[in-house]
């Protein structure tokens, strides 16, 4: 559906698209109209105009996200296109406002924000080349480094030295850029652009790299800490991370698989887990916290309960949580304000029903998302389920894939899950029906493409029809067999891929050397 343009975008439009009479007339444009032409550039990919409006950009902020966000002029939200065109031309044209002697504007720029950029799967823009986290990081990085070696070697103005912007940027770090990063980080005190890092990711890093960059990035300043495929963090390094670096603003935790293992816990290791969720108690603005593939039985309570504020995103999926974790979960203050819930890999049904539905209940009056993939969820539950979501009314999300679920059933979840007001995404299984007989939940890899194709495809247009015919065009409605899409792994597969060959080898290189000396 095409959103309205106010007259003053359309001008911006026609003004901007012959680029050549917009880079010469930049001189004579007001102040006030630089968002305006910058978001209609974007638009039109533009990118030598962006290029141009950044170089001169006359304002003492530029925030991509409120810049690309809905406006009085466009209410399209542009900021989910990461164009690669685009966001080039913009962090060239911040390098660019640091060199530039000629600039008509006296330089007033002091923040520039690029956290707003949304990664999403698909992407709307011509060039259909993204720009995603990954390479924005290394863009910037890179930028930064060049504009020391220039500012060292050129004869530059003295006011070119006291130019001092803050880059606000989401940082993601991997083995592959980890040495241009940590390079732009440790001069960042003598170069006019200094990358504030507010979320810092890193995947495929040893752990010495990753205390190390970690510190360099300022805490302080961290609102969101991901830690995530392939760094080897076990719970005593969490403790070590604790107790060394304050993290006064975290917002957001996620830490790697198996980082926690009740099963062979020592007196020792319940100490640890004591202190580690003292720590966390620290972090007073701590809303989101992701520990999946972790072995938390029965110790949910001994690490959330010394939580000061209330979670609002809770990832506990494949813990291993017993009935105690859940009645924990269902009782503690949290259950009141989470918004986002995955409780994926527990057989919901066989162990803690009415606990779960207690826990359901209690967050269902600001529930947002809810994920319960591989949860055992069988036809004779559905009924269940649907009374247990019908006060969910804010409800946008709800995955479950991986369910033995029955075509009938899941017709059935549908024309209920219609009537969710807010829903806008579902993620629903292959049925049941479309498997072979005897095939046995959860279904390994091997498997999990071994359906009837035709059969599923008939199924998923009937239950889309029962979205269609109850006017719910908006809810989009998929079956993403290997699971939802992560914008990160999606950029960095490769790495990740050569990564996992490579300790798969030296796993198969230490196993034989054993062997041998058998």
């Amino acid at each position: 559906r095409a959103t309205m343009k106010s007259l003053r975008f359309l001008s911006a439009e026609a003004f901007v698209s012959n680029a050549e009479f917009a880079r010469r007339s930049l001189n004579a444009v007001a102040h006030n109209l630089f968002p305006l032409l910058f978001k209609a550039s974007y638009l039109l990919e533009q990118g030598k105009v962006i290029h141009d409006l950044v170089e001169n950009w006359p304002l003492v902020d530029f925030n991509v996200g409120k810049l690309l966000g809905p406006t009085v002029d466009y209410q399209e939200d542009l900021s989910h296109r990461t164009c690669s065109v685009c966001l080039e031309s913009c962090l060239t044209g911040l390098r660019d406002y640091v060199l530039n002697h000629s600039s008509p504007y006296m330089k007033r720029l002091k923040v520039v924000d690029l956290t707003g950029i949304k990664d999403v799967e698909v992407q709307f823009c011509e060039c259909k080349k993204t720009m995603g986290r990954w390479a924005r990081t290394q863009l910037l990085s890179k930028l930064c480094v060049e504009l020391l070696v220039y500012l060292q070697q050129a004869q530059c103005s003295p006011g070119t030295f006291e130019i001092s912007i803050d880059v606000l940027i989401d940082l993601f770090v991997t083995e592959r850029n980890y040495e241009l990063v940590v390079h732009a980080l440790l001069k960042k005190c003598y170069c006019p652009l200094k990358i504030c890092c507010v979320a810092f990711r890193s995947d495929n890093l040893t752990l010495q790299k990753f205390f190390y960059i970690i510190k360099l990035t300022d805490p302080s300043l961290l609102r969101k800490l991901e830690i995530v495929h392939n760094v080897r963090l076990e719970m005593e390094h969490l403790e070590i991370l604790f107790n060394s670096i304050h993290f006064p603003l975290l917002m957001s935790l996620t830490l790697p698989a198996r980082t926690f293992n009740v099963q062979r816990f020592t007196a020792t290791d319940e100490q640890m887990l004591t202190n580690i969720g003292e720590k966390m108690g620290e972090m007073m603005q701590l809303t989101e916290l992701c520990m999946s593939f972790s072995i938390l039985t029965g110790r949910i309570q001994k690490l959330l309960s010394p939580l000061k504020t209330p979670l609002k995103m809770l990832d506990v999926s494949n813990c291993s949580l017993n009935h105690v974790d859940m009645a924990y979960l269902a009782n503690s203050f949290h259950a009141y304000h989470l918004e986002s819930l995955d409780l994926s890999g527990h057989d919901i049904p066989e162990l803690y029903p009415s606990t779960f539905f207690k826990l359901l209940s209690h967050s269902s009056s600001v529930l947002r998302s809810l994920t319960l993939e591989d949860c055992n969820i069988q036809d004779t539950h559905v009924n269940m389920l649907i009374l247990g979501l019908s006060p969910c009314q804010k409800l946008h999300e709800f995955k479950f894939i991986g369910n033995p679920l029955s075509s009938q059933a899941l017709k059935h979840l549908f024309t209920f899950l219609c009537e969710l007001p807010m829903l806008k995404n579902v993620e629903f299984p292959v049925p049941r029906d479309c498997y072979p007989l005897g095939i046995t939940y959860p279904i390994d890899d091997a498997n999990l493409c071994r359906f009837d194709h035709q059969k599923y495809e008939s199924v998923a247009e009937e239950l889309n029809l029962i979205l269609v015919q109850a006017n719910r065009e908006d809810v989009r409605a998929t079956t993403p067999l290997f699971g939802s899409y992560d914008a990160a792994v999606q950029e960095t597969n490769n790495e990740l891929g050569a990564y996992l060959i490579k300790s798969f080898k030296e796993t198969l290189e230490k196993f034989t050397t054993s062997f041998n000396e058998l």
